[in-house]
C-alpha cells in the first residue's frame, strides 16, 4: 500500500488565520420575503401600510402562501385584498436565487449553480454575480438536500475541494432559504406540482425530506444567519422539515457549537477526520485554534445530545495517512462517553489534490473496528462524482467556463 507521510512543517503548527471576506452584503432594492422571520415579516408589513391588528392574520396568510404552496407572485394569493398584492408587489420580491446550470449525475444527484439575487460584484475576478452550489441526494425513500451557507469558505482543509476557494461573503438567511425554495421549484416539490421524470426522486409524499448544511462554507462562522434560516426551514406551518431531519455540519467552530444546540435544535455532524491533533492541524487547520479536546469537550456537552440524538462524526478515509487499524482504535477511545455515529466518508479525489482515497479492504477493516466498539460506522457510498457534487467537492467548474458558455448553461436550465 502506497503510504503518504503528514507534512510536519512549520505551517502545520502555524496560528490559524482565518480568511477575511472579499466582499459586503448589498440588499437588492426590493427586498424578498423570502427568508425573514415572522416577526421582520411584521415588521415589513408595518411599514407599508398595514395596520397592527391585521399584522398578525397578514403573516399567517403570507406565510402559507410563500412556504407551503410555494408561490412566486403576489397575484396568486387570493386571500389577499387587490390592494394589498399591489402593495406588496411594489415593495418587495418573491425572488429567489436564479438557477445558472442543472448537472443531473449519472446516479440521480443533481447540483445547480445559483446566481444570488443582490448585484454585488466580486473585484477579485472582475464583473461578476456572486453563485454558490446547492446538490440534491435522493434516494428511494428521502431526499437529501445540501445547502451551502458561505460564498466560498472561511476554512482551507487541505482535503477539500471547497476549501480552495477564496472566502467572498456570508450568505444571508433568505439566500440559504432560497437555497430550499429553488430546490423544490425544480422538483415539483409543492401541492400539485409536476415532479421530474428523469434521476432518482423519493416515492414518499415529498422529494426534499431531509437538509444539511454541509454545502459550500463554515455554518458556524455564519450561525445568525444559518439559524433564521433553519428555523423557517423547520416551521410546522411552511417548509415542515423537522429539526431531526435536519444536521448542521461543522469543522468546530467551539464557541458557536452550544450556540447551535440551544437557538437551532438540530441535528449536529463533526468533521473530525483525525484523532491527532499533529494531523488534523493539517487537515483541518482550525484545528490550531480549537484543538481535538475543546471540540469533543463541546460536544459532549451539546444541548439534547442522548443515545437519541446523536452527533455524527466524520470521517474522510485517506490513504496511509488516516485509515491504520490504530487510527480506527484511537478514534473509539476518543468518542467513548459520547452518543454517536460514525461516517466514513471514502476520499473524492479532485483535480490537484495530493490525497488518494484509501483501498476498499482497508475502509471495510477500519468500519468493523468502529462497529466492534458498538458504534454505527456506515460507509458513505459517494454520490455525483461525475458532475464534482460529491463531499468536498463543490467547487464549480462553470467558473472557468466563457461568458458564452455559461450562457448557453443558463438558458439550458430556464428551459428544463
Amino acid at each position: 500500500m502506497t503510504t503518504m507521510a503528514p507534512h510536519t512543517d512549520a505551517a502545520s503548527a502555524a496560528p490559524f488565520v482565518e480568511k477575511t471576506p472579499l466582499e459586503r452584503y448589498v440588499a437588492p432594492e426590493k427586498p424578498s420575503l423570502v427568508g425573514v422571520t415572522r416577526a421582520q415579516l411584521a415588521a415589513l408589513l408595518g411599514a407599508v401600510g398595514v395596520p397592527e391588528a391585521q399584522r398578525k392574520m397578514r403573516v399567517q396568510q403570507l406565510w402559507h402562501w410563500i412556504y407551503f404552496r410555494g408561490f412566486t407572485e403576489f397575484d396568486q394569493m387570493t386571500s389577499l385584498s387587490k390592494e394589498l398584492r399591489a402593495t406588496l408587489a411594489e415593495n418587495f420580491t418573491l425572488a429567489r436565487p436564479e438557477v445558472v446550470a442543472e448537472q443531473i449525475s449519472v446516479d440521480g444527484t443533481r447540483k445547480w449553480l445559483l446566481r444570488l439575487p443582490g448585484e454585488v460584484q466580486d473585484k477579485g475576478i472582475g464583473e461578476r454575480p456572486h453563485e454558490v452550489e446547492c446538490v440534491y441526494i435522493p434516494d428511494t425513500e428521502r431526499g437529501t438536500l445540501c445547502v451551502s451557507s458561505q460564498v466560498g469558505c472561511t476554512l482551507t482543509c487541505s482535503f477539500c475541494h471547497t476549501g480552495t476557494q477564496r472566502f467572498v461573503r456570508n450568505l444571508t438567511a433568505d439566500e440559504i432559504v432560497g437555497q430550499v425554495m429553488v430546490a423544490r421549484d425544480r422538483l415539483g416539490d409543492w401541492p400539485g406540482g409536476t415532479r421530474p421524470s428523469d434521476g432518482v426522486i423519493p416515492t414518499g409524499d415529498r422529494c426534499v425530506t431531509n437538509v444539511v448544511m454541509m454545502g459550500m462554507g463554515e455554518p458556524l462562522y455564519n450561525l445568525d444567519a444559518v439559524r433564521d434560516a433553519l428555523l423557517i426551514v423547520a416551521d410546522g406551518e411552511g417548509l415542515t422539515i423537522s429539526k431531526r431531519r435536519i444536521t448542521l455540519s461543522t469543522s468546530g467552530v467551539v464557541p458557536n457549537i452550544e450556540r447551535a444546540g440551544a437557538e437551532i435544535g438540530c441535528m449536529l455532524a463533526v468533521s473530525l477526520h483525525a484523532v491527532r491533533d499533529e494531523l488534523r492541524n493539517e487537515l483541518v487547520p482550525l484545528n490550531r485554534k480549537y484543538p481535538i479536546a475543546q471540540l469533543l469537550e463541546a460536544c459532549r456537552n451539546y444541548p439534547g445530545v442522548s443515545n437519541a440524538k446523536r452527533i455524527t462524526f466524520e470521517y474522510v478515509m485517506l490513504k496511509g495517512i488516516n485509515d491504520s487499524i490504530e487510527d480506527a482504535k484511537s478514534l473509539v477511545r476518543l468518542l467513548k462517553g459520547i452518543p454517536a455515529k460514525i461516517n466514513l466518508i471514502p476520499f473524492n479525489p479532485w483535480p490537484g489534490s495530493k490525497y488518494e482515497c484509501s483501498d476498499w479492504e482497508q475502509i471495510e477493516k477500519f468500519s468493523q473496528v468502529v462497529f466492534d466498539a458498538g458504534y454505527a460506522s456506515p460507509v458513505r457510498t459517494p454520490r455525483g462524482r461525475d458532475i464534482l457534487a460529491a463531499c468536498g467537492q463543490l467547487k464549480s467548474a462553470t467558473e472557468k467556463l466563457s461568458a458564452r458558455e455559461r450562457m448557453a448553461l443558463r438558458a439550458m436550465a430556464m428551459t428544463d
